[in-house]
C-alpha cells in the first residue's frame, strides 16, 4: 500500500439552502477541492450520502455528481454508512489510492435535509436503527441517545450539567466560523435553561440538522511534494462495526466500533492516543462526546466529562475538539458530515484555520459515527 496525502480540499457553508439542490451542493464544493488541489480532472468520484433517495428522491449520485463536475467517464458511485457516510466515502477514496488502482480520487459528502418537514427528516433519520427491532417500536434517533445518556448518567453518577462544556465549547468555536449553521456562543446558563428534547437531552446537547457539502482530493504523496503549503498525509485510516441495534449490545455504554477502529488507525500510524494534537469527534449528542473519548484512550470509561469540565478539550489546551464548531454549531448535514471533520483537520494542520487556527497542529484525528454506533470510521492525519 502507498501512502496518501490529500491535496485539495473544499466545503459549502451549512445552512438551510432552500435555492440550492443536492446536486448543486456536492457540485460546488468537489469544485473547490479539484480548484485547491490544481487540478481538472479525477479518475474517481466517492460520494457520501445517507438520504438522498428518501428526502430528494434522487439515488444514483455517483453519476450525477460526476457529471455535473465535469468528470465523465469517471467511475463513480454513492457509499452509505448512515451518518457516517462522509468518512466512508474519504476511506474508500483512500483504500483506492494507496492500494495503486486510481492515482486521483474525489471524496465527496453531501446531504440535504431542510426542504422536508421535520417529521419527514426524523423518520429518514430513524432508518440508521435497527428497523425491525427499534424503529417499529416508534423509537427515534434521538429516544436513543437519550435512553443511552441516561444509563451513562446513572452507572457513573454524573449529572446532567456536567455535559455542559461540550455544548459550550462547539458553540465557542463555530461562533467564529464562517461556514456554521449556529455562529453564537452559548453559556452554561443557556444550556441549563434549553426546552427538553428527549429526557435528559435537551435543545443545547443536539446538533443541528442542515443542508451542505464537503469533499477532498486524494492523490499518491509523492504527488504532493512539489506544493508550497503543507503536505498532509493520510497516516491511519481504518473502520469497524457494532450491532446495529443498541439493546444487542454487551455494553451500550462503550462504542466498540469506536474503539476498535482508532486502534487500528493508531497502529498504522505509530502513535498513541497522547500524541494526538487535536480531535474531531462525533459530536452528533453531548453523550456521544463522552463515549468517543472514553473509547479512543482519551479518558478512562466513565470519566469523558471530566475534560470538560476541566477545560482540556478548548482550543490551545490538552486535547481540544470541535474546533470549528463540531455537529453542535457547525452543524450535522448527515452524509456530508464525516467529509466536513476531514476538511476541518487538513485547515489546521495547513494553519488555514483563521480564528480557530491551534498553535500546535500538527497531527490531527476525525472520527464519524454511523447510527448509535454500529459503523465508525477514523481517521488520522498528520503533516509530512
Amino acid at each position: 500500500m502507498r501512502p496518501v496525502a490529500v491535496l485539495g480540499i473544499g466545503q459549502t457553508a451549512v445552512g438551510e439552502h432552500w435555492e440550492r439542490s443536492l446536486r448543486d451542493l456536492a457540485t460546488q464544493a468537489g469544485l473547490a477541492a479539484m480548484r485547491d488541489a490544481g487540478l481538472e480532472h479525477v479518475q474517481a468520484v466517492f460520494v457520501g450520502n445517507m438520504l438522498s433517495g428518501l428526502l430528494t428522491r434522487q439515488e444514483n449520485l455517483g453519476a450525477l455528481v460526476a457529471d455535473w463536475l465535469g468528470q465523465r467517464p469517471a467511475e463513480a458511485f454513492k457509499v452509505e454508512a448512515a451518518c457516517a457516510s462522509g468518512a466512508a466515502a474519504f476511506r474508500v477514496a483512500h483504500m483506492a489510492v494507496s492500494s495503486g488502482e486510481v492515482d486521483v480520487a474525489l471524496a465527496v459528502g453531501v446531504e440535504k435535509m431542510t426542504d422536508t418537514t421535520s417529521g419527514e427528516t426524523t423518520a429518514a433519520l430513524a432508518t440508521a436503527s435497527d428497523a425491525d427491532y427499534e424503529l417499529v417500536h416508534g423509537v427515534t434517533f434521538v429516544g436513543l441517545n437519550a435512553l443511552v445518556m441516561r444509563r451513562y448518567l446513572h452507572e457513573f453518577g454524573w449529572k446532567h450539567t456536567d455535559f455542559a462544556p461540550f455544548s459550550i465549547n462547539a458553540h465557542a468555536n463555530g461562533a467564529r466560523n464562517p461556514n456554521a449553521r449556529l455562529q453564537e456562543p452559548i453559556s452554561e446558563r443557556d444550556y441549563t435553561r434549553a426546552r427538553m428534547v428527549c429526557d435528559p437531552i435537551n435543545l443545547l446537547d443536539a446538533s443541528p440538522i442542515g443542508d451542505g457539502a464537503a469533499a477532498a482530493v486524494l492523490v499518491p504523496a509523492e504527488r504532493a511534494y512539489d506544493r508550497p503549503r503543507a503536505r498532509v498525509l493520510v497516516a491511519g485510516s481504518a473502520s469497524a462495526t457494532d450491532t446495529l441495534a443498541v439493546h444487542d449490545r454487551k455494553d451500550p455504554l462503550f462504542l466498540s466500533a469506536a474503539h476498535h477502529s482508532a486502534r487500528k488507525a493508531y497502529a498504522q500510524a505509530g502513535l498513541e492516543p497522547s500524541q494526538i494534537d487535536f480531535f474531531e469527534l462525533h459530536d452528533a449528542f453531548s453523550i456521544m462526546s463522552a463515549l468517543s473519548l472514553e473509547a479512543c484512550g482519551f479518558a478512562e470509561r466513565g470519566q469523558g466529562p471530566r475534560l470538560g469540565l476541566e477545560g482540556r478539550i478548548r482550543l490551545q489546551q490538552a486535547l481540544p475538539i470541535s474546533t470549528q464548531g463540531g455537529l453542535k454549531a457547525r452543524g450535522h448535514p448527515v452524509g456530508a458530515t464525516g467529509m466536513y471533520q476531514l476538511v476541518e483537520v487538513v485547515q489546521q494542520l495547513r494553519g488555514e484555520a483563521g480564528p480557530n487556527q491551534l498553535d500546535r497542529a500538527r497531527v490531527g484525528m476525525a472520527q464519524n459515527i454511523g447510527g448509535s454506533g454500529a459503523m465508525i470510521a477514523t481517521h488520522i492525519l498528520r503533516v509530512a
